[in-house]
């Protein structure tokens, strides 16, 4: 079978336009880079982390939740790796909850949307809902409002496991998990009154299983269960990652800075890595590394640029003055 063609373009907009990635655009990232382990699950509720999301409020923190057989709740986890909160939505529900994104509106206001898009029976539920919540500013164990958003598929129900959220417009992507994978749009404008339409725009990858936007909008990232492809406007297919051995990958984020991946996995403890990215991969120039300033108070043989300077003026006046005598006692001879 030949694999499905990936094409998505994203504008600065936020709107995605259709332009075919070739052969030999994509570039595959060969070897082992510099990925560890971020931090370990530790609570023992949390057994299927199928959505995750770095706190805008919190530093140090993400949010992730439980795929089906849960309660529709989210849970904050520190660094350490334990749960320091947990959220429950109020009048929502937990049908195959799969994946969640952060974004901050015009107002300032971070916000969480959490997507109760999967459907394991392909094309059994007409509508699917993604959840908004506000950011909590207390990490502290709550119930909190949520605004209801449903969708349906102009071309057909599917299955879904990825939510993509545009930083700068807000405007909501899904990738379907599918062997010829879809990207979704979302209108611009939600109505919480009336179904709305998610519309076909690109292709997408086999088997989507996450995705998300880079902090800066200017990349966003599919992934599967065994690769990452990170994408550039204007449709440009940037890299494609293979991603750490995993019980079943499910989930993944970027740094605040936009300079790493974080991949999360299902299953009992399960671990969040931290892979990096290049230059290239991430859109951003590496930061220089600023050369320590040298001061003459400082340990013996560091000098200020005067002290340098001068130190130097003395070696050649030095010099000069001995190939003088030098000559003066040459002719003297």
């Amino acid at each position: 079978m030949t694999p499905a063609r990936t094409v998505a373009a994203l504008t600065l907009a936020g709107a995605l336009t259709v332009s075919a990635a070739g052969p030999g655009h994509a570039a595959t990232t060969p070897g082992a880079r510099d990925e560890r382990v971020l931090l370990t699950v530790t609570d023992p509720r949390i057994t299927e982390s199928s959505g995750l999301a770095v706190s805008l409020r919190h530093r140090g923190v993400l949010y992730t939740h439980n795929d089906s057989d849960d309660v529709p709740r989210f849970f904050a986890i520190g660094r350490d790796g334990r749960t320091r909160a947990t959220f429950t939505l109020a009048d929502a529900s937990a049908r195959d909850w799969e994946a969640m994104a952060a974004y901050r509106g015009d107002d300032g206001r971070a916000v969480l949307h959490l997507a109760d898009i999967g459907d394991n029976l392909d094309g059994a539920w007409p509508s699917v809902s993604i959840y908004r919540v506000r950011e909590p500013r207390v990490l502290r164990d709550a119930t909190v409002p949520a605004t209801e958003f449903r969708f349906r598929y102009a071309d057909g129900a599917r299955n879904a496991e990825a939510l993509l959220v545009h930083p700068r417009t807000g405007r909501l992507y899904v990738a379907s998990r599918e062997w010829e994978g879809g990207l979704y749009a979302a209108p611009k404008k939600l109505s919480t009154d009336s179904v709305n339409v998610l519309r076909r725009v690109a292709h997408a990858p086999p088997f989507v299983t996450d995705g998300a936007f880079a902090p800066d909008g200017s990349r966003f990232v599919l992934q599967t269960y065994v690769s990452a492809r990170i994408y550039r406007a204007p449709g440009q297919e940037v890299a494609r990652i293979s991603i750490p051995d995993q019980p079943q990958a499910e989930s993944v984020a970027y740094t605040r800075n936009g300079r790493a991946l974080l991949v999360g996995s299902e299953g009992r403890r399960s671990k969040i890595w931290r892979v990096p990215l290049s230059p290239d991969e991430s859109g951003q120039t590496p930061t220089p590394t600023p050369a320590p300033r040298r001061t003459s108070q400082g340990p013996a043989g560091s000098l200020d640029d005067s002290g340098r300077f001068g130190a130097l003026a003395l070696v050649l006046a030095g010099v000069v003055a001995a190939l003088v005598a030098r000559r003066a006692s040459r002719r003297d001879r």
